[in-house]
């Protein structure tokens, strides 16, 4: 279970490594990052920022609309969404996993730099795979059933960043190919996949030959 964990972790993340090759700050560049950290209320801001930009994506589309592919060898609509609402759960798993870990009194190295996370995560000139567990297989027939389990997710994972205090969310970690994790920055780049792939969602209605209705 924890090599596919591990290889899971370097295939959603393979695209966004070079975010996070910066070396160790000395003191006072570790004081200034801190200063300008993300809070928490920022955290939740954007969760529901990029809940509501997502679900506004699929709002209201038709079936075909839905199942529209531009080519054979790229998703739907419907595909994306899927992925979306799978792998919401999983990173925010994720997030609650590194918390059973003991906590440290050290810092993360992309502790401050969430702005850079974000661009990296959301950057879609850069391509990565998804692993078999997160491909689309039409777990849920209708959108309203697949929005529905999203919404029950990021509702989990909302639930827990507010009844984490910002000292624990920022004091227990975990090893990604991105260098060492936070709690908050884990909820943080699950979100920002979601704004990722709603760009994706995005990019296939923008298609000349989507339906019309």
């Amino acid at each position: 279970m924890k090599l596919k964990i591990t290889a899971l972790l370097a295939v959603l993340l393979f695209a966004f490594t070079a975010v996070a090759q910066t070396a160790p700050a000395q003191k006072t560049e570790a004081q200034e990052a801190q200063n300008k950290a993300q809070t928490k209320e920022d955290l939740l801001k954007y969760m529901e920022q990029t809940r509501q930009n997502f679900l506004n994506s699929v709002k209201g589309l038709s079936e075909a609309q839905l199942k529209f592919k531009p080519s054979p060898d790229k998703w739907s609509v419907m595909e994306v969404a899927e992925h979306i609402a799978l792998s919401e759960d999983m990173i925010g798993g994720m997030a609650m996993k590194v918390m059973s870990d003991p906590a440290v009194d050290k810092k993360a190295q992309m502790y401050g730099k969430e702005d850079k996370l974000v661009a990296g995560v959301t950057d879609r000139s850069h391509k990565a795979q998804a692993p078999d567990m997160l491909k689309p297989t039409g777990k849920w027939a209708t959108e309203a059933e697949l929005v529905k389990a999203f919404n029950a997710s990021r509702d989990k994972n909302v639930d827990f960043v507010k009844k984490t205090s910002e000292t624990d969310l920022r004091s227990h970690m975990g090893q990604s190919p991105l260098g060492e994790l936070d709690a908050h920055e884990w909820m943080l780049f699950m979100a920002g996949h979601s704004a990722r792939h709603t760009k994706q969602i995005e990019e296939v209605k923008a298609d000349p030959k989507f339906p019309k209705s």
